[in-house]
């Protein structure tokens, strides 16, 4: 459905009412309120009997495990669900909204975790997509002037002629967030809006967001990331199993405190990495060459040795190589050159079913590309790793109580929420989906693992378990390659981190001398004035 040019009778009553809040005034009533919101889904209620109140000029959170309601919740307000139950009022305003271009013109915009952006269109050319009559695509002069305007106003500098596919990650961020700002929102919902951005590029996105609420906008934060959330949150909304749990400020809460409310138990934040004896060389890549899926060179000359004992962490925004060093060794991806060395021998040219025959585990960045297959059921997925092997095969006959026996364990360890094992593997949501991936690779009985993005879009419950289960692989001798866009998870988790920029090793630092402030300027390729440590 088109955007509409611009806000109508029912969205110019709410910005009346927003006026005083633009002018840095408090406004008299609550912005947003949902209140008793219900949604059900055949065998689901994913919102039960939910309120949340947003004031202008506040940064109010919402947070919860996965399944617990937030997207549902926020969809419903952008108008891609509709309710069973409860009502929506802005501004005191009850309000019906029935698709997201309603939502817009009620003065509610949203960012998405997964950008929304054509690549090959420009900046201008993107917030005017949607627009009617003359600020369509056929007249932009008008959309780049305004669009300059805006830009200058909140400090979100960007080239309105650059095209998106030119443009750093942070930059198609900000171009988001011009383009509901473009529409007068008032109320923003940014939906895991750090998830793959550098440590300055947060830094620059908070200074944003609180310009924002300086002006009596409303934003609804969304993001796992507890740091930030205590950083960045006025009001904090808790959400669990589809309810509201609790609700607190910074002030009165801790990160262990928000962690437990989310889960329901007590939840182990910080690890405790104890040092430890390695052994030899397990994993070895030298001056490794991978090209991407344009024909560029997206690993250019990298080289990393892990030893048995060790987690290696590859830290990086997304883009750098880390899905193309992960897919070679693994033999999904061809070697322009270099070599790969699984326990002392080499793989002249790797293929997933050699590197497995050589005790090496994976778990992919894309689960449902590399990771599961979606038509199969929850236990097909989970044994399709060693469905060859005693004592799920017998005299050539699969022993289908042993398998189920299984699964039914690794279902239950891993916390993978599904029907049943017989459940198709595509109807879970996409945190079950990866925990169906980790729970097949983390036991098999591999002495190499190679781990890309092993919480990405799980809960903080399952994370804690998957980094127990490492932690676990590594003090029994695995050797680890720790890949993740998750900064404090490298950190916090790997004996050694190598940053990968545009393809090639920033450093290769022990934990010790391993910083936030240190590897985030790495992140953005800028390099130590000292020479990194040799690889190895």
């Amino acid at each position: 459905m088109a955007e509409p040019t611009d806000i109508t009778a029912a969205g110019a009553a709410a910005l009346g009412a927003s006026a005083d809040a633009l002018q840095g005034r408090a406004p008299a009533s609550p912005m947003l309120e949902m209140t008793g919101i219900t949604k059900r889904f055949p065998g689901v209620i994913a919102n039960e009997d939910v309120d949340l109140t947003v004031l202008g000029g506040q940064v109010h959170t919402l947070l919860g495990e996965n399944g617990a309601g937030k997207s549902t919740l926020v969809k419903i307000l952008y108008g891609l669900y509709r309710p069973d139950e409860g009502e929506v009022k802005i501004n005191g305003s009850q309000v019906e909204i029935g698709s997201p271009a309603e939502a817009i013109s009620h003065g509610i915009g949203m960012i998405h975790q997964h950008f929304m952006l054509v690549p090959t269109l420009t900046v201008a050319e993107n917030v005017a997509l949607g627009l009617h009559g003359r600020r369509g695509l056929a007249d932009m002069a008008p959309v780049r002037e305004r669009l300059m305007e805006v830009s200058e106003r909140h400090g979100l500098v960007i080239d309105p002629d650059a095209y998106i596919w030119q443009l750093a990650v942070g930059e198609r961020q900000r171009a988001e967030i011009l383009k509901a700002l473009y529409r007068e929102a008032l109320l923003l919902v940014l939906d895991e809006p750090t998830a793959v951005l550098t440590p300055p590029e947060v830094e620059d996105l908070f200074a944003t967001l609180r310009s924002l609420t300086d002006e009596g906008r409303g934003l609804i934060f969304i993001s796992h990331k507890l740091a930030e959330v205590m950083d960045i949150s006025d009001q904090i909304t808790v959400l669990r199993d589809g309810r509201v749990v609790g609700r607190t400020t910074p002030a009165e809460t801790s990160r262990e405190g928000l962690a437990s409310m989310m889960v329901g138990r007590e939840v182990r934040l910080v690890r405790d990495v104890p040092d430890q004896d390695t052994g030899e060389d397990r994993l070895v890549v030298d001056g490794l060459s991978v090209r991407g899926d344009r024909g560029n060179i997206a690993l250019d000359d990298f080289s990393v040795r892990v030893t048995g004992g060790e987690i290696v962490g590859i830290a990086g925004v997304s883009g750098n190589g880390q899905r193309e060093l992960a897919e070679a060794i693994f033999g999904l991806r061809p070697i322009e050159a270099g070599r790969v060395e699984v326990a002392g021998q080499p793989i002249a040219t790797p293929t997933p079913k050699s590197v497995r025959r050589r005790g090496v585990a994976f778990v992919p960045e894309e689960r449902m590309r590399h990771g599961a297959v979606g038509e199969l059921n929850v236990s097909e997925n989970l044994m399709l790793v060693e469905y060859e092997h005693r004592p799920y095969v017998r005299a050539g006959l699969l022993q289908f109580g042993v398998i189920a026996e299984r699964c039914q364990e690794l279902v239950r360890r891993f916390t993978v929420k599904t029907p049943s094992i017989t459940t198709q593997t595509s109807h879970l949501s996409g945190g079950n989906i990866q925990k169906v991936v980790i729970a097949r690779e983390f036991s098999a009985a591999a002495e190499v693992l190679i781990v890309a993005q092993p919480t990405r879009g799980i809960d903080i419950g399952a994370a804690e378990y998957v980094h127990e289960r490492l932690l676990s692989k590594r003090a029994a001798g695995a050797a680890i390659l720790l890949i993740t866009e998750d900064l404090d998870e490298a950190l916090q988790m790997s004996d050694r981190v190598v940053v990968l920029f545009e393809g090639r090793a920033m450093c290769n630092l022990p934990r010790s001398e391993a910083t936030t402030d240190r590897v985030g300027l790495l992140m953005t390729g800028v390099r130590e004035e000292s020479p990194a440590p040799a690889l190895g």
